[in-house]
């Protein structure tokens, strides 16, 4: 895909000017220059062309607002001082992997004053003698080369990034925002669940001491009930054995009579 299409198809139905990141790695150039990309970009703050053979970056337009511009792995050897030109603002300069030679190639770069991070990694000028300290006294301004400040220091995440390259920084406090409101909505969720779980195991314990009570006094009436029916054969049994005897009474006073 052509730059320009690349272009267009990174607008996303947006205007030039909405577009504060434009990534166009691996797309193709037209003779090694830049194209489709113009002025109308008044708010970009990154731009990355990476691997798109570049031999030139003569026509790369005024952009005002731009401070991180990533070049590497393209062919560029010379003419920075475009650089100085239409990108004043620029703070951090990605030249990896490019056909640049001399030190004397980077002088045009003292014209960017806020320029503070350049890397020059596979670069032919870094098997220079003494290129990091000809760097960093070429361009005083320079905390960063290829990753290490002149006390070979690494650089931290924050040196790394664009300043203002959090353009979702708002955005991200909000959703943090959000998210604690939610963590807390769940939270009282959790705990209504756990006092309703709660009142029900008690409502549970009530109702089984209910049904033991209940059942105690079952028992109790049971037992009585079988007392009764027991005094009830007791009963009848006294009188069972009382009418068994009566005819053996009469025999007895018969026979008293036949003596007299």
């Amino acid at each position: 895909m052509d730059m320009k299409k690349r272009i267009h198809l990174e607008l996303r139905n947006r205007t030039p000017s909405d577009v504060r990141e434009l990534v166009l790695d691996n797309c193709r150039s037209v003779e090694g220059k830049i194209e489709g990309l113009t002025a109308e970009f008044v708010n970009l703050e990154f731009l990355s062309l990476i691997n798109v053979g570049l031999i030139s970056v003569s026509n790369l337009p005024k952009l005002g607002k731009l401070k991180k511009l990533e070049l590497s792995d393209n062919r560029i050897s010379g003419g920075l001082d475009v650089l100085a030109e239409k990108l004043p603002n620029l703070t951090h300069l990605n030249l990896s992997g490019n056909k640049l030679k001399d030190i004397s190639t980077l002088e045009p770069l003292k014209k960017l004053d806020n320029l503070k991070s350049l890397d020059l990694f596979n670069c032919e000028v870094t098997n220079l003698n003494d290129y990091r300290e000809s760097v960093f006294k070429l361009l005083p301004q320079l905390t960063y080369l290829d990753g290490y400040d002149m006390e070979d220091r690494e650089a931290s995440d924050s040196d790394g990034e664009v300043d203002g390259d959090g353009v979702d920084d708002d955005e991200d406090e909000e959703e943090d925002e959000d998210g604690e409101e939610e963590d807390f909505d769940e939270e009282e969720e959790d705990e209504e669940d756990e006092e309703e779980v709660e009142g029900e195991e008690d409502d549970e314990e009530v109702s089984g001491e209910d049904e033991e009570e209940d059942f105690g006094q079952d028992g109790e009436v049971d037992e009585e009930d079988d007392d009764d029916d027991e005094d009830e054969d007791e009963a009848e049994t006294g009188k069972g054995e009382k009418r068994k005897r009566d005819p053996e009474d009469e025999d007895d006073d018969d026979d008293d009579e036949d003596d007299d």
